[in-house]
């Protein structure tokens, strides 16, 4: 199925819980984290969280431990891989960052089954510090989309893969997600494309509000791990059946066109000799 990209969120959607709070709460921080929260955007926060849990000496090693312990539904595993077996290419935008989504993903098998990672740059510095990054630099390039907080629009993101998928023909794409960070990618996809959101969560409660003639994608929600492998594999498969109904209509059109093609070619007279 090389015409499906299929494209995830990763908190609340591949992983159970929101990833920034995980760490946060599982490490002890959590009073620190509500209090300076209300004085910065999230994403500066999660870096100054880091920094703080680096000085009570908690280490990069503490981190992964406990990103190895995230909750996960036992589906989604078999979800993913099986999505993947069936051709799908699978990536990841999301507004976590990229040491917390290789760990988990590194930890669970999964990495090598996604083509790409899109989300909040992160490295560990040289005093084993972890430093969180936006995906957007607001202060020097702001995306300016009144939908998405400052550091990262995932309908910027969905733009580009879209453009970029393009040019190797016509793809369809499911978009899975469940917060309000993607509602602006929702609105992106195309009429033939699918949008799976987590039911009763914050994309899905906003495009409830909106009209629904503002999303053009076919949307199909879900609410666990076992919803989402059985809808998601249903919609590969509804795209398959199509794919190949469309091949077969292609084939006999062709075939018609080539009986037409020697029908008329037939029915000319042959040449008379031309008497010398």
């Amino acid at each position: 199925m090389a015409g499906i990209v299929v494209v995830f969120d990763f908190d609340k959607t591949i992983i159970d819980v929101d990833s920034d709070n995980w760490v946060v709460d599982e490490l002890g921080a959590t009073d620190l984290f509500n209090q300076l929260l209300p004085t910065m955007p999230w994403n500066s926060l999660m870096d100054r969280m880091m920094e703080e849990l680096h000085a009570q000496g908690k280490t990069i090693e503490n981190i992964a431990g406990v990103l190895k312990r995230v909750p996960i539904h036992p589906r989604i595993v078999p979800a993913i891989k099986s999505a993947h077996a069936l051709g799908c290419d699978l990536m990841v935008v999301s507004d976590a960052n990229l040491f917390f989504i290789e760990t988990i993903l590194n930890h669970l098998g999964l990495r090598d089954y996604f083509s790409e990672i899109n989300t909040n740059p992160s490295f560990v510095n040289e005093e084993g510090r972890l430093r969180i990054s936006p995906y957007h630099d607001f202060h020097s390039s702001p995306h300016g989309c009144p939908l998405c907080p400052p550091n990262m629009c995932k309908g910027l993101i969905l733009e580009r893969i879209q453009a970029s998928v393009s040019m190797e023909g016509k793809k369809k794409f499911i978009y899975l997600g469940d917060g309000s960070g993607d509602f602006c990618p929702s609105l992106k996809l195309k009429e033939g494309d699918y949008l799976m959101p987590r039911k009763n969560f914050p994309l899905w409660n906003l495009i409830c509000q909106n009209s629904m003639h503002t999303i053009k994608a076919e949307i199909h929600e879900w609410s666990d791990g076992e919803e989402l492998e059985q809808i998601l594999l249903q919609l590969i498969n509804t795209v398959a059946m199509e794919e190949e109904k469309n091949k077969s209509t292609s084939a006999q059109l062709f075939s018609v066109d080539c009986m037409y093609s020697m029908s008329a070619h037939e029915a000319f007279p042959q040449a008379l000799p031309v008497p010398h």
